[in-house]
């Protein structure tokens, strides 16, 4: 799956019908700001994996919301911060290219802190862009009261052209001001196409989604640096019944050092991290899953382009 914003193009010849409200909205910030939390509580669904260990997204991935009249494509990016390998340029690279073709950003940023360098990064390149931006001031529910004007006004400062109604504090983990948010998107989109059928919430395969939510459990069950340096591969996915799936996938390390770590003694953490996806990916497949998991060691994977991009990250030259 080409993972780059691609130029909005109408998916499917019969679906041009005129919208009232369509367009494609960016979702950035920097790392570990809530960004997959607000889109999963905007659609209701989980389609976007979350951790509290910055840089848990690594891919863009479109989140469709359709309601009667209106359709709004949110992208969901990677955390935009000062990248130290190869794995970290693409994921920058990823978020920054979803502002070139968004009709609104919303910058995300965490109101329990006042801005800091990687915050000023992220709103200089939502100036450069010169798309429409509304600020979405995140963790209310966890901000000291004797912060929240504080920081809203430092925030405000690092983007100027943001008016009075184009700024809203939200807790995305309580839902708490994502309604107005969600409003305040819609009647800022044109009218426009269809541009996904009406059912569909997200452009990610089945496949895809399930390694993510392997690498997901992987982070919640582990320390430091073993997290970012964990890529999932899934190897087959087969149907063997209605009622049966089949996967099995491959959890890549960087270190002979880490294996271990993954594994756990006697298996024990492999096995809690395989019960805990697979619980979770019978859910959304609504069908029994048997889960097959192996660890194994890609020296140095995130620096090694031809892997990265057998993975599905397009790289640069």
């Amino acid at each position: 799956m080409d993972q780059d914003v691609e130029n909005k193009q109408i998916t499917n010849a019969d679906q041009q019908d005129q919208l009232e409200h369509s367009g494609y909205v960016a979702v950035v910030g920097r790392p570990n700001v809530g960004k997959s939390t607000l889109m999963n509580r905007i659609l209701g669904e989980k389609i976007a994996i979350v951790s509290p260990k910055p840089q848990t997204t690594r891919l863009t991935q479109l989140g469709i919301y359709t309601e009667g009249s209106t359709q709004v494509i949110f992208v969901d990016t990677p955390g935009i911060h000062k990248p130290r390998h190869a794995l970290g340029k693409f994921m920058v690279r990823v978020a920054t290219d979803a502002l070139r073709d968004a009709d609104i950003i919303l910058f995300v940023v965490d109101l329990q802190e006042a801005p800091n360098a990687e915050d000023k990064r992220v709103a200089e390149l939502v100036r450069q862009s010169g798309s429409m931006c509304i600020l979405v001031l995140n963790k209310i529910d966890r901000t000291k009261p004797e912060d929240v004007h504080p920081h809203l006004d430092l925030y405000r400062a690092l983007v100027p052209s943001v008016s009075d109604n184009d700024w809203v504090a939200i807790s995305a983990k309580l839902g708490s001001g994502v309604d107005d948010l969600l409003h305040r998107i819609v009647v800022k989109l044109p009218a426009g196409p269809q541009y996904f059928p009406e059912d569909q919430i997200s452009d990610v395969a089945v496949r895809q989604i399930a390694s993510e939510i392997v690498r997901e459990k992987v982070m919640h069950n582990t320390e430091r640096e073993v997290p970012h340096a964990i890529a999932v591969e899934v190897d087959e996915f087969k149907e063997r019944s209605a009622t049966l799936t089949y996967i099995a996938a491959s959890v890549y390390v960087e270190r002979d050092s880490q294996k271990p770590i993954i594994i756990g003694k006697q298996g024990g953490l492999l096995k809690k991290i395989s019960t805990e996806a697979r619980e979770e990916i019978e859910k959304l497949l609504d069908t029994k899953v048997y889960l097959e998991l192996q660890v194994k060691v890609q020296k140095d994977w995130r620096r090694d382009d031809v892997f990265l991009q057998r993975l599905g990250y397009k790289l640069r030259k």
